[in-house]
């Protein structure tokens, strides 16, 4: 019990930390969802079950909406009655997205009787407080979670000390070395002006942004998944290899693992699934990736970005209920050029999705797009190798340990795992050296600390 209350105050400090008093609201949320899970629990009627959910919903969803969507709502307002509402100065709680996902995820299981009431409030503030992932996930499930919050004893394996180290290590070289880098020195650059440079170095800034946003996601996870290994807790997997995949569909099942998920299981079955019909089945995944882009903020940038993966994906759904052949076949099956070509396509398709999420505006979405397709200039290409020899080799080098094979991966981390603890020691500090020679002036924030 005392390392429970020490961790969970450890948690509300280091939130406090980042968001000042605004950590009364993960109290809060705390202590409501946790009441309604017993009222809920301890319902006898259907509708009394469905009243406790929906009074969850309107309370969680209602403090989001307010912090990340008023100043929306008031510009929509604008907009269509030509008044001049002022926009509020609403300061946005770090990770509120994600730790609003954790908490519904409770109720909504309780609901479906997956799991029973937890009997402890501090149990729960525990749960949705654990500082690794508070503030940009990845989203932990209850069911997966809570079993282990009161596991006796609590025990780190080697096996779990020395994964938990090669993952903070993976996770820091990708955040801080290539990410951060790429980003300050080049991606930002060209979104901030991309009527500088050449269509070539806007398509270069976009590869570069997949590159960037990848490394400083996953890197995060990596680190949060490690330290809570560390802990003695373990998460699921965040990212796969998601620039792999073949087709959006894998891309969906690889890349942000724990929202892709939450949204398929909280949402997309909510909504009905594919049990309604083909065409449904195609209004339910643009309306739940409709709804993952408004999550990631209060833009229309955003929605677009959901928009266009909900009509890749259903898009994807029709070509396979067209083909039942290539269905059968099954992603393993594939000719490796056939599966060469649908990585291609998937990654564009993926790249055009991340100019509008990366643009500060449409119009620079747009004169992105513009300079790509009517200026690309493309025999330059050697003169902007020779002028962005740094961006090229990290860019480089962070592609091809992406596209590394599993199997190299897993004998990387097992060379580690077996250097003795002055190597890894050596080797964690040589890491924190090369950060130090290539950091900017300007800390960096992870990206996702804004959602």
């Amino acid at each position: 019990m005392l390392r429970i209350v020490y961790v969970t105050l450890f948690s509300l400090y280091f939130y406090y930390k980042s968001s000042g008093f605004y950590f009364l609201l993960l109290v809060f949320m705390s202590l409501s969802d946790y009441a309604i899970g017993h009222f809920l629990h301890g319902s006898r009627t259907e509708r009394q079950r469905k009243g406790w959910v929906a009074l969850s919903l309107v309370i969680d969803l209602g403090i989001l909406v307010y912090f990340k969507y008023t100043n929306m709502f008031i510009d929509l307002i604008n907009n269509f009655t030509e008044s001049t509402i002022g926009l509020e100065d609403i300061f946005l709680p770090i990770g509120i997205s994600f730790f609003t996902f954790q908490s519904l995820s409770y109720v909504i299981d309780v609901y479906r009787r997956r799991i029973p009431p937890l009997d402890h409030w501090i149990d729960y503030i525990f749960y949705i407080s654990f500082f690794p992932q508070l503030v940009a996930g990845p989203i932990v499930r209850a069911r997966d979670f809570i079993p282990q919050i009161r596991q006796n004893p609590l025990i780190v394996t080697r096996e779990m000390f020395d994964k938990g180290i090669y993952l903070i290590i993976c996770g820091l070289f990708k955040k801080a070395v290539i990410s951060d880098y790429i980003s300050v020195n080049f991606v930002d650059r060209v979104f901030d002006n991309p009527l500088l440079y050449s269509g070539l170095e806007n398509l270069m800034g976009v590869y570069g942004y997949a590159l960037q946003i990848y490394c400083d996601f996953s890197g995060y996870s990596d680190m949060a998944i490690g330290i809570a290994l560390i802990l003695g807790f373990r998460f699921n997997i965040n990212f796969d290899s998601p620039y792999q995949s073949a087709t959006i569909t894998e891309f969906w099942r690889r890349w942000h693992i724990s929202l892709s998920s939450w949204l398929k299981d909280y949402l997309y079955i909510s909504l009905g699934g594919n049990r309604k019909g083909r065409w449904r089945t195609y209004l339910n995944l643009l309306i739940t990736m409709l709804l993952g882009g408004l999550w990631h903020g209060a833009s229309w940038r955003f929605v677009l970005w959901g928009g266009i993966h909900g009509v890749a994906l259903a898009v994807h759904k029709l070509v396979m209920s067209l083909s039942p052949g290539f269905k059968a076949q099954g992603a393993d099956m594939v000719s490796p050029w056939r599966r060469i070509l649908g990585v291609l396509i998937t990654f564009h398709v993926v790249c055009f999705g991340w100019i509008f999420f990366r643009a500060d505006n449409m119009e620079v979405a747009c004169t992105v797009l513009r300079q790509i397709f009517c200026r690309f200039n493309g025999h330059i290409f050697w003169e902007f190798v020779s002028g962005y020899r740094p961006i090229v080799f990290l860019m480089l080098i962070g592609y091809l340990l992406h596209f590394m094979p599993k199997s190299m991966e897993e004998r990387f981390q097992e060379v580690i795992s077996r250097f003795p603890m002055f190597l890894k020691v050596l080797f964690v500090s040589l890491l924190i050296w090369l950060v130090m020679q290539i950091k900017s002036g300007d800390i960096q924030p992870f990206i996702y600390f804004q959602f």
